[in-house]
């Protein structure tokens, strides 16, 4: 017993010390709801299921940030992100420890920021602030929007230029890392955007080659938002290609998100997928939502989105956690911040 209450003396003097250096911050997200999914799922056979869903709007999430202060206007950050299932408590991401995020690196107000580690792809940051729908919920633009691209990127390395007047940039380079072939497998990404009073503007480029280095897939996203006051207006282009020629596809997103009261705000928008491949695998989404704030940390949520496909495409109505299973989904949830 008193080695316990030693060794809790231990780590809270321990604990004490590192705070005094550096300033941590634990945060994160819990979201629930329920989802009914119908229509045709993949497979072809028409069906409906309903289930309670784990960060539909949100990830659902458990973080850890912090910075320290070097001195000379240098400083030191790291970022520790868990991914998990509220509705299970197992662990997102394919089960990784801290598969949302994990980084670590240096800061500077003059000359910017580098960050090595597990971090988001520009082309995903830039596709998040532009849909009007964020990250998640039944009407998230990634149901088809950039399906040649990844969410994050491993084993990466960031640079990020200092904001000047609302403009900044970023370049990232993830090691491929398969013997023999430094370009197998390795990821290349750069994105510039301009943020200053209602307008928000950005380009994002990210090049992915494939294990064996054969075939590389291209995305170049263009898009951005206006705040009108009484509406914001949301546009994005997205262009997908490979060197096979399979990919070879055009995304065009519009949406609005519209305050309806101090509390609510509607958000609608439509994607068109137009596949220039052989294929012709065309796809349209609809989708229309709800968010309403019961403080600055929880809100309530619905969505209901649609997808049609067309010779033989076979997409699917998802959330910010689960792949759909069918072409129509409804959600309905809520979600804490903290």
């Amino acid at each position: 017993m008193k080695k316990s209450l030693l060794a809790l003396a231990l780590l809270s003097a321990f604990a004490g010390a590192a705070s005094a250096q550096t300033n941590v911050t634990v945060y994160g997200v819990v979201d629930a709801g329920i989802t009914r999914e119908f229509g045709t799922p993949m497979g072809g056979v028409a069906g409906s299921t309903t289930k309670l869903t784990s960060g539909a709007q949100s990830g659902s999430r458990l973080g850890f940030k912090g910075t320290e202060d070097l001195g000379g206007g240098l400083s030191a950050n790291f970022v520790l992100e868990n991914g998990f299932l509220e509705d299970t408590g197992g662990l997102g991401q394919g089960g990784l420890l801290f598969g949302r995020q994990a980084y670590v690196g240096l800061a500077s107000k003059s000359w910017g920021a580098v960050n090595v580690g597990r971090q988001y792809t520009p082309t995903w940051l830039l596709l998040d602030s532009i849909d009007p729908f964020g990250s998640g919920t039944a009407g998230v633009a990634y149901n088809f929007m950039g399906m040649g691209t990844t969410i994050r990127m491993n084993n990466a390395v960031q640079y990020s230029a200092p904001n000047l007047s609302g403009f900044n940039a970023d370049v990232i380079y993830g090691f491929g890392e398969v013997a023999g072939n430094s370009a197998a497998n390795r990821q290349m990404g750069l994105s510039t955007r301009y943020a200053n009073g209602p307008l928000n503007v950005g380009l994002a480029y990210l090049n992915t080659n494939n294990i064996t280095d054969s075939n590389k897939s291209k995305l170049t996203l263009l898009g951005g938002t206006y705040d009108f006051g009484v509406a914001k207006a949301h546009l994005g282009y997205g262009l997908e290609k490979d060197d096979s020629g399979v990919l070879d596809q055009r995304d065009l997103l519009v949406g609005v998100s519209l305050p309806v009261s101090a509390s609510g705000s509607v958000m609608a928008s439509y994607i068109r997928k137009d596949d220039k491949s052989a294929l012709n695998m065309d796809a349209n989404q609809l989708a229309l939502g709800y968010n309403y704030a019961l403080s600055p940390r929880t809100n309530l949520y619905t969505a209901i989105a649609r997808i049609d496909n067309k010779n033989g495409a076979a997409y699917t109505v998802g959330n910010a956690s689960e792949t759909g299973t069918t072409d129509k989904a409804f959600n309905i949830g809520i979600r804490h911040k903290f």
